[in-house]
């Protein structure tokens, strides 16, 4: 977003500041070759604190650049699992890498039949559920329709703003490797021997045409709350654990029917099994068929057979590249979507999903976050004072006001009004990924996402930061949106 002073953070142009203070220091004492040299100096420093290179600026790249090598170097970034190692440990305790080490998965008290999968973010003190979705899709629906589901998708968000325990939810799909075997043995097994010569040849050109370039999705939502909002009705609900569950309970019904509004078929809360099996497959999508075979072998209603959590990451993460991510045989690369000024419409993102070879696979995960009654009247007052104040300091040096700096003075008092009027301010972000072998040509493929997006949306490769990518962009756990600590960082 815009800085406080002249487009800068206040961070900026306190270093802008004091780079130049040497320079300012010399001149008053009629130095000048010496306050050329400093002046030299602070213009270069400047440019480095200042100017944005692929989204961060010089420094921060630096600053980046010296934490990844020494991660590298001490040996941090690397990762293999227990049962890799050859070591034993307790089935309900967690391996995985990276920002995933923080998060602990307890069994909540049972919710219709079945004890949900809590997933506890320790660092930043947030209690979620993740539920697999069904829905239809929207491919087929007209513009109207697609803006209908999207005033849906705001109205729903309003609602659990004002409940205020749920405050983020996040909308994962993803696309399923699939080179047509499945489908073939299914036609095989169903395909009937009296069936008429033309309805044969029919059904064949359909799968020409049509099933060799056909996508199968999954798709996942995840909520979640803080522990300060969870706290008081958690103690109500008997404290600890349970209490926080409860507590979460009775939000998810309303998640379910607002979900449901918005064309889903079904909701599933997932259990500790189905949360492992949904981030084994996000490391390692090869596994997906052993694991559906097993639950064909040996149905589990409840949930209580199947893939311990202790076993959801990967076996072996090498140490992660600068631009991309290599997991248990696969290689990823994540990048975050910054849609355009215009806005998009319900469905725009479609493009970031289309595969473009059989085996390959896309992932897109929107992290949405309401922001409280008071946050959101903090941070539309700063975006007002900020365009005011820019706007009118052009005006009294005689510089002219673009129409950028015009549309957004005015969208900063229509959305303060809104504010005001009881409507909630939502900040979201939006991740990208593509998953291939580790043999083939990721590069390749990443062009090839990028051509796709290219005219809708900027994709802004994450480098230096691909295995933290990963995790916002293709795994249902709720991780994506950085913490807001004061409105001006937002």
């Amino acid at each position: 977003g815009m800085g406080w002073i002249a487009g800068m953070t206040p961070v900026q142009a306190f270093l802008g500041a004091a780079a130049c203070t040497p320079a300012l220091i010399a001149m008053s004492r009629n130095q000048w070759s010496t306050a050329f040299s400093w002046g030299v100096f602070a213009a270069v420093l400047v440019v480095l604190i200042v100017v944005p290179v692929h989204g961060r600026p010089a420094f921060r790249w630096l600053a980046d650049l010296i934490m990844f090598q020494t991660g590298v170097l001490m040996r941090w970034s690397p990762w293999q699992s227990r049962a890799a190692a050859g070591l034993a440990g307790d089935r309900s305790e967690p391996d995985l890498p990276g920002v995933l080490s923080r998060l602990e998965f307890p069994d909540g008290p049972e919710f219709h039949g079945s004890r949900i999968c809590l997933i506890h973010d320790t660092d930043q003190g947030r209690w979620g559920a993740t539920a697999r979705l069904t829905h239809s899709g929207v491919g087929m629906l007209s513009d109207d329709e697609c803006a209908e589901l999207a005033r849906r998708l705001g109205s729903m968000l309003v609602g659990l703003g004002h409940r205020e325990v749920v405050d983020r939810i996040s909308l994962l799909v993803r696309t399923v490797p699939d080179d047509g075997t499945e489908y073939a043995v299914w036609r095989e097994r169903h395909q009937r021997p009296d069936a008429p010569t033309l309805a044969r040849q029919v059904t064949t050109e359909i799968d020409r045409d049509v099933a060799s370039v056909s996508v199968r999705t999954e798709l996942f939502v995840t909520v979640s709350g803080t522990e300060d909002a969870l706290r008081r009705p958690a103690k109500a609900a008997g404290g600890g654990v349970a209490g926080r569950a409860y507590a979460l309970y009775r939000v998810l019904e309303a998640v379910a029917d607002g979900l449901r509004g918005l064309g889903v078929q079904s909701v599933t809360w997932l259990t500790s099994t189905g949360v492992a099996e949904a981030i084994k497959t996000g490391f390692n999508p090869a596994t997906a068929a052993s694991l559906q075979y097993q639950h064909l072998m040996r149905p589990d209603p409840d949930g209580s057979v199947g893939l311990p959590i202790s076993q959801a990451g990967p076996a072996l993460a090498p140490a992660p590249a600068a631009r991309a991510y290599h997991h248990d045989g696969f290689s990823s690369v994540s990048y975050a979507v910054q849609p355009p000024e215009s806005g998009t419409i319900f469905g725009s993102l479609g493009p970031l999903l289309a595969v473009r070879t059989a085996g390959e696979r896309r992932t897109l995960q929107i992290h949405y976050e309401i922001l409280s009654q008071a946050a959101a009247a903090r941070e539309v007052r700063s975006q007002r004072f900020r365009n005011n104040v820019l706007v009118d300091a052009k005006a009294q040096r005689g510089f002219n006001t673009t129409a950028v700096d015009t549309r957004r003075q005015t969208g900063a008092r229509e959305q303060e009004a809104a504010v005001a009027a009881g409507h909630a301010l939502v900040r979201f972000t939006v991740a990208s990924s593509l998953t291939v072998p580790a043999e083939w040509n990721l590069e390749d493929h990443a062009a090839r996402l990028e051509n796709d997006s290219s005219g809708r949306f900027r994709l802004l490769r994450l480098e230096l930061a691909q295995d933290s990518a990963f995790v916002a962009a293709a795994l249902p756990v709720g991780i994506g949106l950085p913490r807001l600590t004061r409105a001006f960082d937002s």
